[in-house]
């Protein structure tokens, strides 16, 4: 699928790129193209990526003419780039949908006139029922997506969306904030509530099932993984588990659980072995793209604190070593 492929991914110097790089340079691709905004990183990242096959682009997705000349010759491209910070696209809301919304058409629209083959965007468990700007700006961006495989007419291009949890140890997550504090010397770990549950997945998971998902898309599927659930205070525990557990309070657009599938989304849903996928509501899509795949039960949905698969202190450990 990748072999002698040209590769894009945008806000590609992120924890994500950075390991879907390394990993799809392995695959015999043809290039490899950054696309992010921030020189410094490409700098940095230009050292450690020696491969004649990197390339480094400055750009940002909302400037659609210089996406036009980035995606020239590309065939798959990668869309990681997006303003995540929950309390930041609070405070920004019009940068967040400058970025999170408008910079997706932009990218459909480039992708679509410079014959791209494939594109897959990240999203987010907070897409699904959002309740902050962030994850409303993320549904916004999955939509759409998804209805850019009709938008696209007799093109090849295709899109797909990729969605899952919590990353453990990426660049902004709770573990390496958790492990600052211990590192500095403090005796208290701020949590916010001890309810709190998450979905979690390892980079190389998270990075490995976007490469499968290149092989399995069709256009217009959100694709889910089976992924396990996390108490928070478990995560403080494992991350520290001499210090005392701070109780801070629910933070402006936090929930208690995230959701990835919600009840009504679950009625047009595929259920896999390793994962789910929503299907697009197209006439062209039907069941003769589900390959095995089984409709989910009324009532379904996947929400991380009625998840049947949880790690424990002990497994958390090892994840966040």
């Amino acid at each position: 699928m990748l072999k002698n492929k040209t590769i894009l991914v945008t806000g590609g110097t992120g924890s994500f790129g950075r390991k879907f790089i390394t990993k799809v340079l392995e695959q015999g691709v043809k290039k490899v193209i950054v696309f992010s905004r921030d020189e410094l990183k490409q700098y940095e990242m230009a050292q450690q990526y020696t491969d004649p096959r990197m390339r480094f682009f400055i750009g940002d997705v909302r400037d659609k003419e210089r996406l036009y000349r980035a995606f020239d010759g590309v065939d798959i491209v990668i869309h990681a780039a997006a303003l995540k910070h929950v309390g930041a696209c609070e405070y920004n809301p019009f940068e967040a949908v400058k970025t999170n919304i408008n910079g997706a058409q932009n990218i459909i629209e480039a992708a679509i006139d410079r014959g791209v083959h494939r594109v897959i965007a990240l999203s987010t468990d907070k897409a699904a029922s959002p309740i902050n700007l962030y994850g409303a700006t993320k549904l916004a961006s999955d939509k759409l997506f998804v209805a850019a495989n009709s938008y696209a007419g007799d093109k090849e291009t295709r899109f797909a969306v990729v969605r899952y949890g919590n990353v453990v140890g990426s660049r902004g997550s709770v573990v390496p904030f958790f492990k600052n504090l211990v590192a500095s010397g403090e005796k208290e770990i701020p949590v916010t509530d001890e309810r709190m549950t998450r979905f979690w997945i390892t980079l190389d998971q998270g990075v490995q099932f976007v490469i499968d998902n290149l092989e399995r898309m069709k256009g217009g599927e959100i694709f889910i993984p089976k992924i396990p659930s996390m108490k928070v205070t478990d995560l403080a525990k494992a991350v520290a588990p001499e210090c005392e557990i701070k109780l801070v309070g629910i933070r402006p657009g936090e929930k208690l659980h995230e959701a990835m599938i919600t009840e009504d989304d679950a009625r047009h849903t595929l259920e896999y072995d390793t994962h789910y996928v929503i299907k697009p509501e197209f006439p062209w899509w039907d069941d003769t793209y589900s390959n095995g795949g089984k409709a989910l039960p009324e009532g379904f949905s996947y929400v991380s604190d009625i998840n049947d698969h949880w790690l424990s202190i002990d497994e958390l450990k090892e994840l966040v070593k």
